[in-house]
This record gives C-alpha cells, sequence and structure tokens, in this order.
C-alpha cells in the first residue's frame, strides 16, 4: 500500500495565495481532489495525507470538508492559530473530526527562532494533549532552532516536511547533516522524503542529485521514521508526480527494498493514525 504523505488542495485566489507569484503560473489555478484522484490510481497510490498551504482556519475546514467527500483523502493537517489564547477551544472543536490529525504552521516564512516563542510552545504543549502531530516546516537556518525546540517536548509527534528544505544543486552541507542527525536523535521525530525536487536550481535535476540527501535522511531516522510525500501539485513546478514518486521508489529499491512498504506507506498509517 502507498499513502502519499504530503499533498495540497487549493481553490486559487490571487489576493490570498500571494506566495503563488508569476513565476508559478502552472500554479496558478485551483487544485481539487477530482484533480488528484486519477494521478494517484494511474500511480497505484491508495490514500494520502492532505496538508495546509493557507494560515487560516477555514483552510482547515476546506481540506477536511474534502477528506468527508472523498475517501482517498486519509487524514489532514490543517492550521490552527497556536499562539492564540483560545487554543485549546480550536483544538478541541478540530478533534472531534475523525480526519483531524494534526497541524502545521508555515515557520519557514518566520524568523530563525520562531519555535522557540513562549505563546507558540505553549500551545505546542496543549497540542500534545491531543495525540496530534505538528508538522515541522522549515529551512535548513531554523535547524538548530527545532532541535532546541523538539528536545523540550518529548512526547510529541513531530514530521519534517522536505528534509528542512536543503539546496539539492550544492554540495551537501555539514551544517544540515549535523542537524540533521542531531533532529533525529529524538525518537519523537519522522521526515518525510518530500519536497526535494523544488529545491534544485532552476528546476533542472538528474535523479542521482537526491541521492545523498536520502542517504542522510535513512541514515539518521531508520525506515521506520521515514515517509514518502509527493507535494503534489507544488512538485508541477519542477516535474511530473510520476517522476517524483520514480525517485523516491527507486532509491528505496536499491538501498532497503525490504523497508518499501514502511516508507511508502504503513509509517503514514501509523504516524498520523490514518
Amino acid at each position: 500500500m502507498i499513502i502519499d504523505s504530503h499533498q495540497h488542495f487549493w481553490n486559487f485566489d490571487p489576493q490570498r495565495d500571494t506566495w503563488i507569484d508569476d513565476t508559478m503560473k502552472v500554479l496558478r489555478r485551483d487544485f481539487v481532489p477530482e484533480d488528484l484522484e486519477p494521478i494517484l490510481k494511474n500511480n497505484n497510490v491508495e490514500g494520502c495525507v492532505a496538508v495546509q498551504a493557507d494560515q487560516s482556519e477555514n483552510e482547515t475546514i476546506f481540506l477536511l470538508d474534502c477528506a468527508a467527500k472523498y475517501p482517498f483523502v486519509k487524514g489532514v493537517v490543517g492550521w490552527v492559530d497556536l499562539c492564540a489564547p483560545h487554543v485549546l477551544k480550536r483544538l478541541s472543536h478540530f478533534s472531534k473530526n475523525p480526519y483531524f490529525k494534526g497541524v502545521r504552521h508555515i515557520v519557514q516564512a518566520e524568523k530563525e527562532h520562531f519555535l522557540l516563542g513562549e505563546d507558540f510552545q505553549r500551545g505546542i504543549r496543549i497540542l500534545s494533549d491531543f495525540d496530534l502531530t505538528y508538522d515541522l516546516l522549515i529551512t535548513p537556518n531554523q535547524l538548530r532552532a527545532a532541535n532546541a525546540f523538539v528536545r523540550k517536548f518529548p512526547h510529541q509527534k513531530f514530521i519534517l516536511d522536505h528534509l528542512a528544505k536543503p539546496e539539492i544543486a550544492k554540495p551537501i552541507s555539514e551544517v544540515w547533516v549535523k542537524e540533521i542527525e542531531s533532529l533525529a536523535a529524538h525518537p519523537n521525530t519522522y521526515c518525510k522524503l518530500s519536497g526535494m525536487v523544488t529545491e534544485t536550481q532552476n528546476f533542472q535535476f538528474e535523479e542521482e542529485d537526491f541521492t545523498p540527501f536520502m542517504e542522510v535522511i535513512l541514515s539518521s531516522f531508520g525506515p521506520d521514521r521515514v515517509l514518502f510525500g509527493s507535494d503534489w501539485p507544488v512538485c508541477l513546478l519542477a516535474t511530473e508526480y510520476e517522476r517524483v514518486l520514480k525517485i523516491v521508489t527507486d532509491f528505496i529499491e536499491k538501498n532497503v527494498p525490504g523497508e518499501k512498504n514502511k516508507i511508502m506507506g504503513t509509517n503514514a498509517i501509523r504516524v498520523y493514525n490514518l
């Protein structure tokens, strides 16, 4: 069974979705479950986890509605304002929905030490009480703060998105490797093999360009804590869904063929309680 642990839906709004600028014309339209369903079927992917792309509860409601209508959407990582005074009330509300599996904030757009803010950490403490996951969307310069942050919450499940977005076109950074290894030393952390094709220079790459980065992730986290994610439709900036899937499956089949079911599906089912 293959579960895509990371993809997005949206009804495109140019005033709201300002991150999708004129250089991303392929993304400047609606992407809804009807678009993804045939792609998943053609690639023998049985389900997916829809992840927030907008910082609003309206986005969370939209994604939960998608999950309720389309059986292949197995779970939702939504957005709730973890810094808000009423965060307990909002988490209590959303956690009643069986498709609500976790929360994400677009930390990559925040200051380097955002994760260490008192209000945000208060929200994470409350999140832990609901047995919900937290997706870490960060850049390499935020890894050190992420390590300090994760250390404070040993009972909270954290999933690192997109390998923390290293620059694939450049030689692998020793600092990135060290921080990834430190993060992976926490047994409550996981990592998605996702978002790599859009971290290439001008979206040009060879399949082997990703190998050293995936090797670090696999050796650091181990096959029980690594998940496949397509990052569709954002991946379309660089390539088609099929090639994203092939990059990861080729790597697994070459290096850890006996662990393919875990990385491609069962880890996501377990981590997100699908």
